[in-house]
């Protein structure tokens, strides 16, 4: 395939029946963005992670969705952190993407090769009133299914999302939107996920992810969107830092996943997880 062999994995899941899976293709050079988007479309999950050796421990990394290159995707960078660790040894890769370079730790604990990224350096932005109607009337949810505590916001770590705070975690059991109209105003405005967070304690959050700019409903894990969680809450100064947090995501799909977030005091997010082969 394109002189690159292309591995599938399923990232923060233990099993094969849970996790967020990934294709990760690793070749000599990356292959075309034509070519690349083609692998992505006919392997069909959210991101395929296309990878090749530079120099040492450093790799090329693009990311791409059945529909669109992606700057950066957390699940598919964890995926491809356990595979190198498997095929070129437990250490710490620096992947070279779109976003900037990402350290990318793998090794192994209690048996289990997991990897662990560090992400790009966090940043937020406000959300305008026009803008938030807009989604909230999208999704069907009103004022008063928000967090007070936990206000609406821009949040990025390597990609944009619109992290939107339920009260209740009821709020989060119909996930049901007009896919093409929502997927353009995504664009619009540059957003890979809405992240639709319940704040069930201090340190742990209940997710789930639109991602039809991916050309799927929904993301049962989403690495990117959690480091950029971790990065507002700090910034916020919603959570104390250094912190971990868990955030659980993908139960409402059947594909329960586990992302762990480190929250240091300044710097890049860090997120674990592990991931198996399919």
């Amino acid at each position: 395939m394109s002189d690159g062999t292309l591995h599938r994995l399923s990232a923060f899941s233990t099993n094969g029946e849970g996790g967020n899976p990934a294709g990760v293709w690793v070749g000599a050079q990356l292959p075309d963005p034509v070519t690349m988007q083609r692998i992505a479309a006919e392997v069909g999950y959210s991101e395929t992670a296309f990878i090749a050796p530079e120099r040492g421990t450093e790799r090329s990394v693009r990311y791409y969705s059945p529909q669109a290159e992606v700057p950066f995707c957390g699940h598919a960078t964890i995926a491809s952190g356990v595979l190198l660790g498997e095929t070129d040894g437990d250490t710490t890769y620096a992947f070279s993407t779109a976003v900037g370079m990402v350290s990318v730790q793998s090794s192994k604990q209690g048996g289990i090769r997991e990897a662990a990224l560090i992400s790009v350096a966090p940043r937020q932005a406000a959300v305008d009133e026009g803008m938030l109607a807009a989604y909230l009337d999208a999704l069907g949810w009103r004022r008063k299914d928000l967090d007070a505590a936990i206000a609406p916001m821009l949040a990025y770590a390597g990609a944009w999302h619109l992290v939107l705070a339920a009260a209740h975690s009821e709020r989060l059991a119909r996930l049901d939107y007009p896919f093409e109209s929502l997927r353009s105003m995504m664009l619009e405005h540059d957003l890979t996920t809405l992240q639709l967070v319940h704040r069930q304690s201090d340190r742990l959050f209940l997710s789930r992810n639109a991602f039809p700019v991916g050309g799927v409903v929904e993301d049962p894990a989403t690495g990117a969107a959690a480091a950029a969680l971790g990065g507002y809450l700090r910034d916020a100064g919603l959570i104390q830092t250094p912190a971990s947090i868990e955030v659980r995501q993908g139960q409402a799909m059947g594909r329960p996943s586990l992302i762990r977030v480190d929250i240091p005091v300044t710097g890049g997010i860090v997120v674990r997880g592990t991931a198996i082969r399919l």
